[in-house]
């Protein structure tokens, strides 16, 4: 027995156009989803450093006002040890 050969079709054709079209766009849109994971990602990624920037401005601010602080405490100290004139 012979195999079946399938026909060249006006049918057919549109059919083929059809499948080729919707495999295009579900490659187009597979590769969207991945474009915004990664650029989710990335923005993420951008505001985490941000924020990492921000702690470590925010540290250096308490690290000065505790040493202005510190000095103040030092200045009251000497102030309270030196004899009363």
């Amino acid at each position: 027995m012979g195999s079946k050969r399938r026909g060249n079709t006006f049918t057919r054709f549109l059919e083929d156009i059809v499948d080729d079209t919707k495999d295009f766009v579900d490659d187009l849109i597979d590769r969207a989803k991945d474009v915004e994971e990664s650029t989710r990602d990335a923005v993420v990624d951008v505001a985490d450093d941000e924020e990492g920037d921000g702690d470590a401005k925010e540290a250096a601010a308490l690290r000065k006002q505790l040493d202005e602080l510190r000095a103040k405490i030092d200045q009251l100290t000497a102030m309270q040890q030196k004899p009363s004139e």
